[in-house]
This record gives C-alpha cells, sequence and structure tokens, in this order.
C-alpha cells in the first residue's frame, strides 16, 4: 500500500467491515420488528377500546328504551289503580242516586252523601292526598289563595275566616291552594279587652 494513500480511521474501517454492517442491518432489522410489534399493539388495544365504546353505546340506548317504557308503564299502572281505587266510590252514588226517589227522609239522603264524601277522602288519603287545613290557620301565601277580607274584631289578624274552596296537597306538594277569606282588622283597631270589672264587684 502506498504510504501517501490517507487512511481511513479505524472507527470507519470497522463501520465499513461487512461483518459489522451485516451486524448494523440485523440490528435495524430488529428494531423495526419490534417497532412493528408495538404499532400492532396499540392497533389492538384502540380496536379493542372502540369496540367497547360501541358496546356502552348501545347499552345506554337500549337503557334509555327501556326507562321510557318502564316509567311509561309505571305510570299506566299508577292510574289504573287510582281509577279502581276510585270505583266503588262511583257504585255508591250510583245506589244512592237510584234510591233518592223513594227516601223521604232528607236526613237519610245526607247521611248517605256524607258517607261517600268521607269513603272519597279516604280513598284520596290513601293515595297520599291531603286537605289543606285552612280555617283558623294564619294565612299562608304557599298553601292559601285570599278570595277577599273580612273585618272580626273578636279573631286575630291575618287569620283564615272562612274556606270557600277546600285545597289539596300531595305529600309535601301543593295540588291546589285553599281559597280562604282572610281576617282583616281596621287600621288602629285594638282587639277587646275582657271585661273584669264585674267579677271584681261580686256582680
Amino acid at each position: 500500500m502506498n504510504e501517501d494513500t490517507p487512511k481511513e480511521p479505524v472507527e470507519q474501517q470497522q463501520q465499513n467491515h461487512p461483518a459489522n454492517q451485516e451486524l448494523h442491518k440485523e440490528h435495524k432489522k430488529e428494531k423495526t420488528h419490534k417497532l412493528h410489534q408495538q404499532i400492532d399493539k396499540l392497533q389492538a388495544e384502540k380496536d379493542e377500546l372502540f369496540a367497547r365504546l360501541q358496546r356502552l353505546s348501545a347499552d345506554y340506548q337500549n337503557h334509555q328504551k327501556r326507562s321510557a317504557k318502564q316509567i311509561a308503564e309505571s305510570v299506566a299502572y299508577e292510574k289504573e289503580l287510582i281509577i279502581k281505587s276510585l270505583l266503588p266510590v262511583l257504585d255508591n252514588f250510583d245506589h244512592t242516586l237510584s234510591n233518592a226517589e223513594n227516601i223521604r227522609d232528607a236526613a237519610d239522603v245526607l247521611k248517605g252523601i256524607r258517607i261517600i264524601y268521607e269513603q272519597f277522602i279516604a280513598v284520596l288519603k290513601n293515595h297520599g292526598v291531603e286537605q289543606i287545613i285552612a280555617v283558623g290557620q294564619k294565612f299562608d301565601p304557599a298553601c292559601h289563595q285570599a278570595l277577599t277580607q273580612k273585618t272580626e274584631p273578636d279573631k286575630e289578624d291575618g287569620v283564615v275566616l272562612e274556606e270557600f274552596r277546600k285545597g289539596y296537597k300531595l305529600a309535601d306538594k301543593i295540588l291546589r291552594p285553599a281559597v280562604v277569606i282572610v281576617n282583616k282588622k281596621q287600621s288602629g283597631e285594638q282587639p277587646p279587652q275582657a271585661d273584669n270589672a264585674g267579677s271584681e264587684n261580686g256582680d
């Protein structure tokens, strides 16, 4: 070899060596193979997650359909129960009306109507419906609706004097407020004082 010919660096010589080149190719091939394996694994995980998402979406849609159907069936069932519970009341009305002409005493008719009324109230109560107490109570705009005002000096200001139409509630929900007449004292009016003079004098 000519001494004037430039020598390749030792590192370059090692890379250009056929054995090293083959080793380098194998290394790249192995690295590429591992990358493909990782890509295949990620693709499989993605496909699995997408399939699970599709199943969840289908399950949710089916759940919504079932829920809507169950709610509709539940409402229909409750309506049926209420109607069936009212039928005996209707039967008693029918019976009373059929025999009203044969009853000479009005008190007997009134008694029959009272029984039917109480039966109807009992049915409502079984379904959680109760009448709102009004007369004698302090006016409450949440459950009372003022029709008009009256003045009764011996009664407390703002107290319900009369009930024009009954109100009803279902648990804590107001179905219909009671229409009432409320006491309104005149301006400057003082509540009546008990007259104790007679008792003090022994009269």
